[in-house]
């Protein structure tokens, strides 16, 4: 703040309160409060406008004056510059007020802040899983189809065993029927036990996949069948 208008302020200050006081018990406070609120303006603390009374209540009392009138213009001055520090009293107030939402945004903020984290790391949790488990179906249906695939090459085999079977003598036949009895009947099983193995592994529900499953495992099925049959013509002792 400039002298100039500190200068300018305390000229006001000190006509207001001079007439403050002449005009006794009936003057009005107004005026104090519109010197408040100038010293609010032109950037005065408390304190400051505490130097200015001081000194325009220094200039206006008398040194010969009695003491009860002394006590009396001290009081009513008091009153007055009671007044005059409203305005920054009240600026103040607001500003701490302020500071105060200003903190509770700012804890606010904070919080938000820790809120998102938590929903980013539950998403990224959530993409994570999403992940493994496509992954996990993705393994799952290739296996699902290269075992559809090795069920029907065995199945294609049987078929051409058969064949070959039907055309050779007692004997061979009973050889053929034995090496097809334990090959055969060795990788359809095998089989079977790997589809009984995917069908724990998979940890997503998709229609396309079971339904190969269920047709690899009636291929098999068949297979089995039709291998202990020939097992039950020629004599085999055993079935799969």
């Amino acid at each position: 703040m400039s002298l100039s208008l500190l200068s300018q302020l305390s000229a006001h200050y000190l006509e207001a309160l001079r007439t403050h006081l002449e005009q006794g018990r009936q003057a009005s406070l107004m005026p104090a409060h519109a010197l408040g609120t100038e010293a609010v303006h032109v950037g005065l603390e408390t304190l400051d406008l505490a130097k200015v009374h001081h000194q325009a209540l220094a200039a206006l009392i008398l040194p010969d004056c009695s003491p009860s009138t002394r006590a009396e213009m001290t009081l009513r001055a008091k009153m007055f510059f009671t007044e005059a520090i409203v305005p920054i009293e009240k600026t103040h107030r607001y500003a701490r007020e302020a500071g105060a939402g200003l903190q509770q945004l700012h804890e606010r903020l904070g919080q938000r802040t820790l809120d998102l984290a938590d929903s980013h790391r539950e998403l990224q949790q959530g993409i994570t899983e999403r992940m493994t488990a496509e992954a996990a179906l993705e393994n799952s249906e290739r296996i699902s189809s290269q075992l559809l695939l090795e069920s029907r090459q065995l199945e294609q085999q049987l078929k051409d065993m058969t064949h070959k079977i039907m055309s050779a003598d007692e004997v061979e036949r009973k050889k053929m029927s034995l090496q097809l009895h334990d090959d055969i009947g060795q990788s359809l099983l095998g089989i079977h036990m790997r589809l009984l193995s995917l069908k724990k592994q998979i940890v997503v529900r998709h229609e396309g996949i079971t339904q190969e499953i269920a047709t690899t495992q009636r291929l098999v099925e068949s297979a089995v069948k039709t291998i202990n049959q020939f097992a039950h013509e020629f004599g085999i002792p055993h079935e799969i």
